[in-house]
């Protein structure tokens, strides 16, 4: 159980460290770019972390699903059930407009983009707090 769990902890600390980077770091710094600029590494980005995140958010599921079978306890409870709702934000809400986001044109984007970002940054505040604030749940819930 102990692995299991130390595997747990270091997926779901991955996690929030990818969102809260993208989140904290990244977003605000496209934010400063010219839009030609802005929408290139904006769709180098969504390219890139669509491979990415993926790889690390389904194990990261995987394993504090296990963990919460394994020893049920109200902070991992509320782990999976962040994690369970940094899931439903990003299939519902920002992987639908990442898909979008793919296709853009730096020399000729949509006239909506920034529109688009700004729907997209929205769902973002949830979808990376929800992550991170799991990370804190099973942290707590493995000095306890």
């Amino acid at each position: 159980m102990a692995v299991l769990e130390a595997v747990s902890l270091v997926l779901a600390g991955l996690l929030a460290g990818a969102e809260l980077i993208v989140r904290w770091g990244v977003q605000p710094a496209l934010r400063n770019l010219d839009d030609r600029a802005h929408i290139a590494a904006r769709v180098a980005l969504v390219r890139s972390l669509r491979v990415v995140v993926p790889i690390l958010m389904l194990p990261t599921v995987v394993a504090a699903v296990a963990v919460l079978i394994a020893d049920a306890t109200p902070f991992r409870w509320a782990g999976v059930a962040l994690l369970l709702a940094f899931l439903l934000f990003a299939f519902l809400g920002t992987v639908p407009i990442n898909m979008k986001v793919s296709d853009w044109r730096a020399d000729a984007p949509p006239t909506d983009w920034r529109a688009t970002v700004v729907r997209w940054e929205r769902i973002d505040v949830f979808r990376s707090s929800a992550a991170i604030l799991a990370f804190v749940c099973f942290a707590f819930a493995a000095t306890t």
